[in-house]
């Protein structure tokens, strides 16, 4: 058998109040594909950390290509040979994309000045090479999501590494994009490079990687050859027990409409979407990355102003002109970014909960701490939140939790309309359930909900009715007599057959 690159032997890692780490261990090999699996929370991000130097472990050893190192900064893993592609990607919007690909490591000339016509140079193969359509001069600002997060793979492959760690590498990107990333870790593969995958879509699992290594609770529970075990050995393996019902079976009757949408119209992003959500009913918005739908979402919340259309929320004509004017008017909104907009890393679970419903937890100004502890709370205990206590700082948290968070905060308010953009997204398949099962409570007190996500099986098994999303190519409307813009997007209705109560939905479309 080839010799690991990289391996990881009884690493321990513990934090005031908590136990992240037991015990683990772990072996990359070159030309394989590991994939790290578990719950959020299980661990895998402190590893990673542990991996990269930004954490030291309490116990163990690690060894690349036999010998003992020692990574006391993130500086130091990167010259044994490590680089890592984060989840939610830290890159600069004021730099070029070729400066944010060769921070910290730019070339040099002769007299030690930065040689920037090499730099760019350099870092335009790098994106050729992963056909990524980037030129390398272009500010960064001016990428979306999805080509910022190809950024960051670019970044850490400008890096000679024998050991790559892909955290959540698909999570921002449309299916092209997946698909050529696909092809990216073929190459790597090829290469000699030794990769840890990490991602809770088994589809993405199964299709690229060769071995898996399942943690749990902070504890290396099983490993193996992904070809030669079953999926459901290994979700077993992954929550303790077996998951048989992703979708739950809901009873919710639905009722009158809540809130009707027509004719919302954005000077760059969408035209004349109309749509109606009704009370104890799950309204799916699907279309993948790009399509739109955030955008959408975002005017309705009153992020973003409209140029036309209008909004009745329970018979009344509403028009927030922001986020607060929604919040009061019944509309909440959990967004896709939750790192940006949806949570304040910098201070502790409970505060974040607590901070959009202020009011019920203060009193002749002064904020009552009890009241905010209760609330919090309330809602983290029914989303099954993983962390040490309501104390902890957010920014600690896995990503699955902090979306909790985020869900949990905006459920305080009571809300009647609330708009779920990619609820699961960065979540494993336990947390999924937990979070599919609460929706389905939320309906049955007769809460609306708007469900935006990418993926056709949660669409499918959640959702009552689905509007569908699609940017359109240039084309004539035959509906109209003018041409379409390219950035126009359309909307398509499909009513689904409500599926029996009592049987789950098939996750296959």
């Amino acid at each position: 058998m080839t010799e690991p690159i990289l391996t990881l032997t009884g690493i321990s890692k513990s934090f005031p109040g908590v136990r992240a780490l037991h015990n683990v261990s772990l072996e990359l090999f070159p030309g394989q594909v590991t994939a790290l699996i578990g719950e959020n929370g299980a661990g895998k991000s402190t590893l990673v950390k542990t991996m990269t130097g930004i954490y030291q472990p309490d116990e163990g050893e690690i060894r690349v290509k036999g010998q003992v190192v020692t990574l006391p900064t993130a500086i130091s893993a990167t010259h044994a040979g490590i680089t890592a592609i984060h989840q939610e990607t830290v890159l600069f919007d004021e730099l070029s994309v070729a400066e944010n690909i060769y921070l910290g490591h730019a070339p040099r000339n002769r007299f030690g000045m930065i040689d920037w016509k090499t730099m760019k140079n350099e870092a335009q193969k790098t994106l050729d090479s992963m056909a990524a359509g980037i030129d390398a001069g272009t500010p960064l600002k001016e990428l979306g999501i999805a080509k910022k997060h190809l950024v960051a793979v670019a970044r850490a492959l400008s890096v000679d590494a024998q050991v790559v760690i892909m955290d959540e590498p698909t999570a921002a990107l449309s299916q092209k994009e997946i698909e050529e990333l696909y092809v990216l870790v073929e190459l790597l593969k090829a290469d000699g490079k030794a990769i840890l995958f990490i991602s809770h879509k088994f589809d993405e699992i199964y299709r690229i990687c060769d071995r898996f290594t399942v943690f749990r609770d902070g504890e290396m529970v099983g490993k193996g050859f992904i070809k030669e075990t079953p999926e459901n050995e290994i979700v077993k393996l992954m929550v303790g027990r077996s998951v048989d019902h992703i979708f739950p079976a809901r009873t919710a009757t639905i009722g009158e409409t809540v809130l009707e949408v027509k004719g919302l119209s954005h000077p760059t992003e969408f035209e004349d979407i109309s749509f109606e959500v009704r009370k104890g009913e799950i309204l799916g918005f699907y279309g993948l990355v790009g399509a739109g739908r955030s955008e959408v979402m975002q005017a309705v919340f009153g992020m973003t102003q409209i140029a036309s259309g209008t909004m009745v929320l329970g018979g009344q004509t509403i028009a927030p002109k922001s986020a607060a004017d929604a919040v009061e008017a019944g509309i909440v909104y959990v967004p896709e970014e939750r790192g940006k907009q949806g949570v304040i890393t910098g201070e502790p679970i409970f505060k974040n909960v607590s901070l959009p419903s202020i009011d019920k937890t203060s009193a002749r100004g002064f904020i009552r701490m009890a009241e905010e502890f209760a609330l919090a709370r309330t809602y983290t205990e029914r989303l099954d939140l993983r962390a040490s206590s309501l104390s902890q700082n957010v920014s600690t948290l896995s990503g699955g939790n902090q979306q909790k968070v985020v869900i949990a905060k905006w459920l305080a308010t009571l809300p009647k309309v609330i708009i779920l953009d990619e609820p699961t997204k960065g979540i494993d398949i336990g947390s999924k359930a937990a979070v599919h099962e609460f929706m389905g409570e939320l309906v049955s007190q007769g809460l609306s909900v708007i469900m935006v996500s990418s993926e056709l099986p949660e669409i499918l098994g959640m959702s009552d009715r689905v509007v569908a999303h699609a940017r359109r190519a240039h084309h004539r409307d035959p509906r109209k007599t003018r041409i379409r813009s390219p950035r126009r997007w359309c909307v398509r209705r499909l009513v689904l057959p409500r599926r029996r109560r009592h049987e789950p939905a098939s996750e296959n479309p």
